[in-house]
């Protein structure tokens, strides 16, 4: 079956870390709004790292289909030196056993390629695939304040050298002292498209479509760094579209989070998952309104989420 136009809209929290990072801001949180609003971001870039990274990892050899390797990925040579997309794309090639102009052969093995499109510029071959999949960037449902909070790592920066009993060096016996942002827990929302023209140019599969899915939700939970913080999906909305020209469009904006924002603002706002609603009554008013146009819905929610509100379509089981 062809892939369908759709949009996706995918909800996670974050505890005590910082999902996506601001090096033009002290490694703070993104944000793309003014301070009286009070929303930290999350680029597009994060999230599909997210989901390059659980596909990576499924399939290190490609699968059974050769057809799920990660193009945009970092790999190195045995001396440490990063490999470029010219590289990158010769190996895909060589293990995937395909043959053909380098466009081709990447839409036909590569994950990442026919999803989310490439750039590609080596030597005299160049190209440019627009992917069938884009996400906005993930905006938290409420106001975040983060901490600014500091530690000291027990290990030296380096080895104690001395002369003598008497010489010896009091800084490097010492371990380093760190500092970072981080932030005690938010709720993201982010929006995506998917539009089936560009998939049938891809040749995006609807495999494709449900590997995509589950990498949004695994992928979250895959990738782990300290300073990202622990991650839990918690909301994921598939829409299908009968028409391939029709989107109902800015479905994140007919979903709220409550308690509402000026308890965010207060000395003691919401910490957990259990202590916030997913309103999505809105949403399921606009879906409804539309459902002539509507070929699927599907939802998937974590256990630990309060919903309100019934939206329609199928609520498959969690990966």
């Amino acid at each position: 079956m062809a892939v369908r136009s759709g949009e996706l809209l995918f909800v996670k929290s974050v505890k005590d870390g910082i999902p996506n990072r601001d090096p033009l801001n002290d490694s703070d949180a993104r944000r793309l709004f003014d301070e009286e609003d009070g929303r930290i971001s999350l680029s597009d870039v994060s999230i599909k790292r997210d989901v390059r990274d659980y596909v990576l990892a499924r399939y290190p050899d490609g699968g059974p289909e050769k057809n799920c390797f990660i193009f945009v990925r970092e790999e190195k040579t045995e001396d440490g030196k990063l490999l470029g997309r010219g590289s990158l794309a010769a190996g895909i090639q060589s293990a995937s056993g395909r043959s053909g102009s380098m466009e081709t052969v990447l839409k036909q093995s590569a994950f990442d390629v026919r999803v989310f499109g490439a750039v590609y510029s080596v030597a005299k071959q160049s190209f440019q695939v627009t992917g069938p999949v884009q996400f906005g960037w993930a905006h938290s449902l409420h106001p975040v304040e983060t901490r600014y909070v500091q530690g000291t790592v027990v290990m030296p920066s380096a080895d104690v050298t001395k002369k003598n009993d008497s010489d010896a060096s009091e800084g490097k016996q010492q371990g380093t002292i760190w500092t970072t942002y981080t932030l005690p827990f938010a709720v993201f929302l982010m929006p995506g498209v998917i539009n089936a023209q560009l998939a049938v140019q891809t040749g995006m599969s609807e495999a494709d479509v449900d590997l995509l899915l589950e990498a949004l939700w695994k992928g979250t939970q895959y990738r782990q760094a300290r300073g990202r913080g622990l991650q839990q999906p918690l909301f994921l909305l598939h829409v299908e579209y009968s028409d391939p020209f029709f989107r109902i469009g800015y479905l994140d904006e007919y979903v709220r989070l409550l308690p509402e924002r000026d308890v965010w603002r207060s000395p003691h706002p919401p910490t957990s998952v259990s202590e916030v609603t997913l309103d999505v009554t809105r949403l399921a008013e606009v879906l409804q309104m539309h459902r002539d146009r509507i070929a699927r819905v599907r939802v998937w929610v974590h256990s630990s989420l309060a919903v309100r509100g019934e939206l329609i379509g199928e609520k498959p089981p969690l990966w």
